[in-house]
């Protein structure tokens, strides 16, 4: 195996962006911060304001920037794409909004949250070099104006290509940083031992630097989320079949009773032409022939004409 462990896990992830420096050139480098509104210090949240997760997989580190305007930061490493994922990461930005004030505090005090979620996986329908998305609340007709307040950023890490944003060098290299470096990479990219701030991080990363309790939880960790995506696979297909049989079930009941509705028909249409035959054969008119039958005088003639057709 490798010098290094995977960055995505839990174990790794935290305790690299528990260093003020490291989580701070993330958030600069992946945040869409305006211009001279960088982020210089952060508070790290008590443990109890921590959005809660079953499992604690989802948020990995939350923390609050303090010197430059109170903005508040989530960032949440994503290993397995579902669909709760975007609604868990909406509620968590909205607790990160309401805990902000106490009783008889002015509103004017709440700051604005970013929720930075870097996502291991893929679950945008999106094309495959999209992997950058920046939601805020915009007005629909007029896209340039904005309710200041929220921010929520979501990276798919698979789709990530260097290229794409060979503009922002930091960006480059911390998102190099989380898809190149895992526990086969024995020699790290000379550029990531080359920056001071991942050169840290990766020297956060070697094995050698662990307990052996330390890698029996990075390896259980794993574990479970392998398990987790295998039970999400596993349910997607069955859903597949199980709607497919379905479908199939349905289709046959409805060409069932249409076949049975199309016999009923035919067998009334059939009844009907030999009481015609017959009342027409007993010598009467085609007004007496429509009372007895119900239809109407058009109906007989049509029905005759088909019966002497017939003949």
């Amino acid at each position: 195996m490798g010098k290094y462990l995977d960055p995505k896990a839990d174990l790794t992830f935290k305790l690299i962006f528990e260093h003020e420096e490291l989580l701070i050139s993330l958030l600069n480098a992946l945040l869409p911060l305006d211009e001279g509104k960088q982020i210089e210090h952060v508070e790290y949240l008590p443990a109890e304001l921590v959005p809660e997760n079953p499992g604690k997989k989802d948020s990995v580190v939350d923390v609050r920037c303090r010197e430059t305007g109170g903005r508040h930061f989530i960032v949440e490493m994503q290993l397995n794409w579902n669909n709760e994922f975007r609604q868990r990461v909406v509620l968590n930005a909205a607790k990160a909004v309401v805990k902000q004030l106490n009783p008889g505090e002015e509103y004017k005090l709440v700051q604005p949250v970013y929720s930075l979620n870097l996502i291991n996986d893929t679950g945008f329908e999106s094309g495959p070099d999209e992997f950058y998305h920046d939601y805020a609340i915009v007005d629909v007709a007029h896209q340039d104006r904005r309710i200041e307040g929220l921010r929520f950023v979501f990276i798919e890490l698979p789709k990530f290509k260097p290229k794409t944003i060979a503009e922002k060098k930091m960006a480059v290299l911390w998102l190099r940083f989380l898809t190149e470096i895992n526990v086969r990479t024995e020699e790290a990219p000379a550029e990531l031992l080359e920056n001071p701030a991942t050169a840290k991080a990766l020297k956060l990363l070697e094995k050698s630097a662990y307990s052996e309790g330390q890698l029996l939880a990075y390896d259980r960790f794993w574990d479970a989320v392998y398990r987790e995506r295998t039970f999400y696979d596993d349910g997607f297909r069955k859903g597949q079949i199980d709607g497919w049989e379905k479908g199939m079930e349905k289709g046959m009941e409805k060409g069932m009773e249409k076949g049975m509705e199309k016999g009923r028909e035919a067998g009334i249409l059939s009844e009907k032409k030999e009481t015609v035959r017959r009342l027409r054969t007993l010598g009467l008119t085609t007004e007496q022939i429509a009372q007895g039958t119900g239809l109407t005088a058009d109906e007989v003639v049509r029905t005759l004409s088909e019966i002497t057709s017939g003949e």
